[in-house]
């Protein structure tokens, strides 16, 4: 059997080469659609609290716990996955990276604010019912979570943006600020999704329609927490693929 020619040995490269391009989504239509579907988580957690659960106060009662999930979902999932992906934005890749630092440190700390008010409402509603902190995995893996975020951004703040930061220790740091950065959103993922289905468990029972018979509310919590899973893989997805990550650059990195 006589050997294929070069040009029929290329046809199944460049046919999977086409169907890469075929299946290749810009970055900025997939960012959009990907900001959408975090308003949607956004609003969806805020209905759920006020629609099943009574709404929002600060008195101590659960209408104070209510502010944890929404706080929860706006700043350690969906406000962090936006600051995760600022350097692949294309305006990124060229001229001074130091604004775009700022606004990444910046949407970062945005969260972390977030996430402190919140968890600042669950200890304020378990102090004021007597009910103890920290008992449940759930919790657990939050505050741990919350703990790794502080320390990633202080370490973030003194590595990227402290001018007198040496070129050696940003280099050394930047594979771990970026492992750490998908690892702990997908930590917050798991946080938000293990505490829907905690508070369901606590909420569907006596006098309610039980979780196991799938009322109304469990069906919008349920898909509340699917919906934010869904966000944070598309959100570590965006963040692994090669062609929407920054062009590495000595120059403005090394520098700034």
């Amino acid at each position: 059997m006589a050997a294929p020619s070069d040009e029929e040995g290329a046809v199944g490269p460049r046919c999977q080469h086409r169907a890469m391009d075929t299946l290749d989504v810009p970055f900025l239509p997939f960012c959009g659609f990907l900001g959408t579907l975090g308003l949607l988580c956004v609003a969806m957690v805020g209905t759920w609290c006020q629609h099943w659960r009574g709404g929002f106060s600060l008195d101590g009662s659960s209408r104070t716990f209510n502010w944890h999930p929404v706080l929860m979902v706006t700043g350690l999932v969906v406000l962090y996955g936006a600051a995760a992906l600022v350097y692949r934005l294309p305006n990124t890749w060229s001229g001074p990276k130091l604004p775009w630092k700022v606004l990444h440190a910046s949407l970062a700390l945005g969260a972390f604010v977030l996430t402190v008010l919140g968890l600042a409402a669950v200890f304020s509603f378990h102090n004021s019912q007597g009910t103890p902190n920290m008992y449940s995995l759930h919790s657990w893996m939050g505050l741990g979570t919350v703990l790794l975020f502080s320390c990633q951004w202080a370490a973030g703040f003194g590595a990227f943006l402290l001018p007198w930061a040496p070129a050696w220790l940003r280099a050394l740091y930047k594979p771990v600020h970026v492992f750490f950065g998908s690892s702990i959103l997908m930590l917050s993922v798991a946080s938000c999704v293990s505490g829907i289905n905690e508070k369901l468990f606590f909420s569907l029972k006596n006098g309610t329609t039980a979780y196991k018979l799938l009322p109304a509310e469990a069906v919008f919590a349920n898909t509340l927490g699917l919906l934010i899973l869904v966000f944070g893989v598309l959100v570590v997805g965006a963040l692994a693929r090669p062609s929407w990550q920054r062009p590495d650059s000595n120059s403005p990195d090394s520098r700034q």
